[in-house]
């Protein structure tokens, strides 16, 4: 294997671990049988508790919805320690507000790109799946390790594109560069 092949494992198996791992205040307790909990329906399994018992991550039993976005069977929700929605990390491809988010790694869903969301249910920004037009702007695939290693499609709570790095020069933008239109 090369070095810089070598190098990539490594440094993708650190990410994946780190966006995997749970916070440190939070035990891990196994679920005997799926199970609702603060109107997440967790697998069977493991979830992560934090200290008080709120929940902080579990994997879910069935489909969801979030917002508009209908997040697949499989997928781990992470919660903050004020029960808000943190990020959630899709199980499949899955479309959710005209794009295509990735989901799933090698590693499962728990290795996969986080997609975040504001409490109104808005999809805030996720990686995309391959290049996409973005609202009328060329955006790049991304993802958080090697060639994908790549800037999230970021959208403002009225669902306006934020941001994305240009798979082509557009607008007097070049590619490669983060477009942030005003």
């Amino acid at each position: 294997m090369k070095k810089t092949n070598l190098f990539a494992v490594l440094f993708c198996s650190l990410i994946c671990a780190v966006f995997a791992a749970p916070q440190t205040q939070a035990v891990r307790k196994k679920l005997d049988k799926p199970t609702e909990i603060q109107g997440y329906p967790c697998a069977k399994g493991t979830a992560w508790f934090f200290a008080d018992g709120h929940l902080n991550r579990c994997e879910t039993s069935r489909p969801i919805d979030i917002g508009d976005a209908k997040i697949p069977t499989g997928s781990i929700v992470a919660l903050r320690p004020d029960a808000k929605l943190d990020f959630v990390q899709l199980s499949d491809d899955t479309h959710i507000a005209g794009v295509i988010c990735r989901g799933g790694s090698w590693q499962g869903p728990a290795g996969g790109s986080p997609t975040e969301f504001y409490q109104s249910g808005k999809l805030r920004q996720c990686f995309l799946v391959g290049n996409q037009e973005v609202q009328g702007v060329p955006c790049m695939s991304g993802g958080l390790i090697g060639d994908r290693q790549g800037h999230a499609v970021q959208f403002s709570e009225d669902g306006r594109l934020q941001s994305c790095k240009l798979t082509k020069d557009f607008h007097g933008w070049r590619h490669g560069e983060l477009f942030q239109p005003q």
